[in-house]
């Protein structure tokens, strides 16, 4: 047996016995001023557990808890992953620009969905993520533990760097130091292309050392404004700033041995480029990576601690009992505060559902409008925007359906086709069409 994380029994056990031994041996209160033989015969017998050995107890539901905490398992053998082809550095742009909503929701999410998609894939590749805007970072180093790259990838924003600009530069320094053994480097990056017009000295530094990148340009040529989380627009000599595509990015593709795709709504271009990738690299031999099996045993010690925790509770007075229980509950409550949706909301829900469905779209879209902005979830945007809709609340319906935001493309089909009718009823047919249009690059509908 051994233990994954044994750091918590090197710094926590020795305080916890300093802790619990300056309990055991601490007099009660009264022994200060009565003998032990008065003590005696004023103590009333109860059937309960004196003080020093509930103290005991909770010494021993302590360190079993460590134990837990310190995650001990068995070794289960070794799992080998092979992977074929090249290891992938995924760029994400996080500068302000990616807040413009010409790509919806806007290009950084689109960007990051585009990368989650790739990690999801089957592909039996290692995935690396670096994040930059003026300056770049590694997020992730190449693992095959998709689901941790992914997880990661998923919590970036543009707070998560404060200088502001794109320098690509600083990115190929960042994949070439955590790749310096390596003659050859893939680099995807997923960017708007910045401001810079002239890329030499990036091709200069890819060409010296090895780096092929793929460019995904994520923005369209028309452009868009870049609205910030406050809902003030970025300015420069007070006139609104329109962000677009700078298509300069694709020669440091080209000149790279590498590829310029423009991105769009559906999954086509990432699967693309994915394939142009596996191209430039299918003459790669396999790598291995050897992950070790382990058996968990932390629930043994967690429910010794359950169980010694039910003793020493059981046992004290009735008084104090109802207190554990009270201090249990209010830790209980306190702990959820944090949570953006709470264990009963299911009950609000299940009441904007039935108001819906009986017609009080007014009751229903107050109740699904307090829940959406609780809970962050797309669903619950998108059925405030239905329930607007029905009250003929156009310019509300629409405010939900744009804030509602998902991960399936049939979900965001359906919420383009919603925008593409309300859009229609306002009188405003031309984005009525290029939002139906949206719809049916994602999935192909009749009705739409």
């Amino acid at each position: 047996m051994t233990f994954l994380h044994p750091e918590f029994l090197y710094y926590m056990l020795p305080p916890m016995f300093i802790l619990f031994g300056l309990l055991l041996t601490q007099k009660e209160i009264q022994a200060h001023f009565f003998s032990q033989d008065v003590m005696d015969k004023l103590r009333v017998s109860a059937n309960t557990l004196t003080q020093k050995a509930r103290n005991a107890l909770f010494l021993l539901m302590g360190i079993f808890m460590l134990v837990a905490l310190a995650q001990p398992v068995i070794e289960d053998g070794v799992l080998s992953i092979k992977a074929k082809s090249a290891d992938i550095i995924i760029a994400l742009d996080i500068s302000d620009s990616m807040l413009a909503t010409d790509m919806y929701p806007n290009r950084l999410e689109l960007a990051k969905q585009k990368a989650i998609h790739l990690l999801e894939s089957d592909i039996n590749e290692r995935m690396g993520v670096v994040a930059f805007a003026k300056n770049s970072y590694l997020v992730s180093p190449l693992s095959f533990d998709t689901d941790a790259v992914g997880f990661l990838l998923r919590q970036l924003d543009t707070s998560s760097i404060t200088e502001k600009g794109t320098d690509i530069l600083s990115v190929l320094k960042v994949v070439n130091e955590s790749q310096k053994d390596k003659k050859k480097k893939y680099l995807l990056l997923l960017s708007d292309g910045g401001d810079k017009t002239d890329f030499t000295p990036e091709i200069d530094y890819a060409k010296e050392h090895g780096i092929v990148i793929f460019v995904l340009g994520v923005a369209t040529k028309k452009g868009a404004p870049i609205r910030l989380k406050n809902g003030e627009f970025i300015k420069q000599n007070s006139k609104i700033i329109i962000t677009k595509l700078n298509e300069s990015i694709s020669k440091l593709a080209t000149a790279t041995g590498g590829t310029y795709i423009q991105a769009v709504s559906s999954t086509n271009d990432i699967n693309t480029m994915f394939s142009e990738i596996s191209k430039v690299s299918d003459e790669k031999e396999l790598k291995s990576e050897d992950i070790k099996k382990y058996i968990p045993l932390f629930y043994y010690p967690l429910i010794m601690a359950l169980f010694l925790l039910l003793i020493s509770t059981s046992s004290m007075y009735k008084r104090e009992n109802n207190s554990v229980v009270m201090l249990l509950m209010s830790l209980f409550m306190l702990s959820s505060l944090e949570v953006k949706a709470g264990v009963l909301d299911f009950m609000e829900i299940d009441e904007a559902k039935k108001a819906y469905e009986n017609g009080e779209y007014k009751k229903s879209s107050s109740l699904y409008k307090n829940y959406a902005d609780k809970s962050l979830k797309g669903e619950a945007y998108f059925n405030a925007g239905n329930s607007f809709y029905k009250q003929k609340k156009y310019k509300e319906a629409l405010t939900y359906y744009k804030k509602a935001s998902f991960e399936t493309y049939e979900n965001r089909a359906k919420n383009y086709a919603n925008m593409g009718n309300t859009y229609a009823k306002q009188g405003k047919l031309q984005e009525s069409i290029d939002t139906y249009e949206k719809s049916l690059e994602l999935q192909e509908d009749k009705q739409t």
